[in-house]
């Protein structure tokens, strides 16, 4: 089968296709017939060589997969042959096939696509995990998503609308602003041009908002300590600005907050299955009924993985960027 690895670190450049064995179902396990594959930031970091792949896990790109069930291996109960799937991998999902724990995976409502379904395993898991139940978002609740143009931050501002929150997004540019309008958010602030500690305290009347969802890391730490409400929570989920950092704690235990932060890659099956189950049963039904699907910026053939990394390397996106498969290119 095809597939895509990187050939040292580096650039777009670096991604080639190769020749791989076809996977074979484990216990547990499904084969899937990739027909689309979201493009997220962790990739990228792969293929620069700062986020190598976890124990256990193979060389080939790619964190969410959609398409159908072609084998089930022993034990499998949830799916059978030729089922609409979308799963959750720790490698493997720019290739033609590949596969998912049964757990891992949810099937693809009747109405999306197959690459609306490659565009949601990742963000979706990632933005559950973080801003609902590690950061408690509860509805009437204001929450700060920076970088609201990405695939995580349109998946944000979907999610907490569907569920009664407010939004607020910070974003590079006048035009991704009146996209997450758009789309629904409340609020929006250009950082170039604007100190959103003060936009958004001016936002929320002087308060702050209750929980921020942050992957800039870096200097936006102690900005958002300053910024965000008294009992607050911070979720932290990238560092894009970088890891380290030297703040000042006091606020931190004059506001009595939380700070938070969690990867998805490298935990284990039955943690992201508990995940899987909670998005099966509040988030599918909304996908069904039409409300809050992935947004799509961009898709590419995989024969153009390099071009689809050059886009998400230039954050000119706007929503998530998919790599489709066997000839599913739009």
């Amino acid at each position: 089968m095809r597939a895509v690895v990187a050939d040292g670190a580096g650039g777009p450049e670096v991604l080639s296709i190769v020749d791989r064995p076809r996977p074979s179902a484990g216990e547990g396990e499904i084969l899937v017939r990739v027909r689309a594959a979201g493009i997220n930031r962790p990739d990228v970091m792969q293929r620069q060589g700062k986020y190598p792949p976890p124990p256990g896990a193979g060389d080939i790109l790619g964190l969410e997969i959609a398409g159908e069930v072609e084998a089930v291996g022993p034990g499998v109960t949830r799916f059978a042959e030729g089922d609409r799937v979308m799963g959750l991998v720790a490698s493997g999902g720019y290739a033609e096939w590949a596969t998912v724990h049964e757990t891992n995976a949810l099937g693809i409502p009747d109405a999306m696509s197959f690459e609306e379904g490659g565009a949601f395993p990742e963000t979706y898991f990632t933005v559950w995990s973080n801003l609902f139940e590690r950061a408690g978002l509860e509805a009437g609740e204001t929450a700060l998503v920076h970088g609201g143009s990405s695939g995580i931050g349109t998946t944000a501002i979907m999610l907490a609308k569907a569920f009664g929150a407010r939004v607020i997004v910070t974003v590079g540019s006048d035009e991704k602003a009146e996209a997450c309008l758009d789309l629904g958010a409340d609020g929006a602030i250009n950082y170039r041009t604007e100190d959103f500690v003060e936009r958004a305290r001016e936002m929320t009347g002087g308060r702050g908002p209750e929980v921020i969802l942050c992957m800039i890391g870096g200097p936006y730490l102690a900005r958002n300590l300053k910024c965000v409400a008294v009992d607050g929570r911070i979720a932290q989920i990238a560092w894009q600005q970088g890891s380290r950092v030297d703040i000042d704690l006091m606020p931190l235990l004059l506001k009595r907050l939380t700070l938070t932060g969690s990867t998805l890659r490298a935990r284990p099956v039955e943690m992201k299955a508990r995940l899987a189950a909670a998005l099966e049963a509040h988030v599918l039904p909304l996908l069904a009924s039409g409300r809050a699907r992935p947004l799509i910026d961009s898709t590419f053939p995989m024969e153009r993985v390099a071009d689809a990394h050059a886009r998400m390397d230039s954050s000119a996106h706007i929503g998530k960027i998919v790599l489709t498969m066997n000839g599913t290119a739009a």
